[in-house]
């Protein structure tokens, strides 16, 4: 016998996508910011070379310890990761369509973009299916973070084939950028971090039984 769906469930299906728009943790003005929290953005400029003014990152500001090492491990993706910047931008985007976050997808389908990944493989991960035609590394990064996602483990076969494309080094690149993205999802998810001035949301929900 199949378990009762709760309603809160069923009701967060029934939502239309952007219905929840405002923004419960804000970025915080100057003026409102601790100490802490002002070295905590200083330190974020210099390093950066931009100001922290929205994202994720105005989200953990309100625990200001998390935002160096969080940036630092971004920068990590961005400049020195274990796999090609088009592999980790399609890793990055199977993240964010597994936790419906759009702020990540609308700043990592951009970059993807940029990284030549197909248009077509974007728009199917998008929709919540297997991508057709993918290249061999292609086919196995979405396998292996796929699974990852939602088996919580990776099978003997999936993981075989992830260490002979991409090495030890690209296996924990893979799984580090899932679990990364997943944090940054969570958090923004709770927050219901809004998403940049003229952004539409693209993600929709999945269904509660998918």
């Amino acid at each position: 016998m199949r378990k009762a769906i709760p309603a809160f469930l069923i009701l967060a299906c029934l939502v239309p996508a952007g219905a929840w728009a405002q923004d419960r943790l804000p970025p915080i003005p100057p003026a409102k910011m601790t100490e802490v929290q002002k070295k905590t953005v200083a330190e974020y400029k210099e390093i950066r070379k931009t100001d922290l003014t929205a994202g994720p990152f105005a989200v953990l500001l309100r625990d200001p310890d998390y935002v160096i090492p969080a940036l630092q491990m971004r920068l990590h993706n961005l400049n020195n990761s274990g796999l090609s910047r088009k592999l980790t931008e399609m890793a990055i985007l199977i993240a964010a369509r597994d936790w419906t976050n759009n702020y990540e997808w609308n700043a990592h389908s951009t970059l993807a973009a940029q990284e030549k990944l197909s248009p077509a493989i974007v728009e199917a991960i998008a929709q919540g299916r297997r991508p057709e035609h993918m290249a061999d590394d292609e086919e196995i990064l979405y396998d292996f973070c796929t699974e990852l996602l939602h088996n919580k483990s990776v099978s003997d076969p999936t993981y075989a084939r992830a260490l002979n494309k991409f090495g030890e080094t690209g296996v924990v690149e893979a799984a580090s950028l899932e679990g990364y993205y997943t944090f940054l999802s969570a958090v923004m998810n709770t927050a219901r971090t809004s998403l940049p001035a003229g952004a539409k949301p693209a993600l929709a929900p999945f269904p509660v039984n998918r």
